[in-house]
């Protein structure tokens, strides 16, 4: 496991430079900055504001509606992939019990 000590990442989110400090791969960092940066782009093209609050409310709002979404859909499959484990369990038994 590699660590990744403490560092500044210089990125720029909506045409303002910020400085983030962390302990994760910078290469990472500038990503989440990019994806940040074209939901920003993209909040602030469907509503034609310039209030860059505004638009990094609205754009942190349809990331939110993103998470929650795969969170929702993670706990589906958790679910089912625990129902059938149980089913597949169930057979299995019962398999090894007619086997003897």
């Amino acid at each position: 496991m590699e660590l990744h000590p403490t560092q500044v990442v210089e990125v720029k989110i909506y045409n303002q430079t910020y400085y983030i400090r962390g302990e994760g791969d910078s290469e990472y960092i500038q990503q989440l900055a990019a994806y940040v940066d074209r939901r920003m782009k993209e909040v602030a093209a469907g509503t034609m504001t310039a209030d860059s609050l505004r638009v990094a409310i609205l754009a942190a709002l349809n990331i939110a509606d993103e998470l929650y979404k795969i969170r929702r859909k993670l706990e589906q499959l958790d679910y089912t992939i625990g129902e059938r484990s149980s089913e597949y369990a169930q057979l299995l038994d019962n398999l090894l019990k007619k086997a003897k």
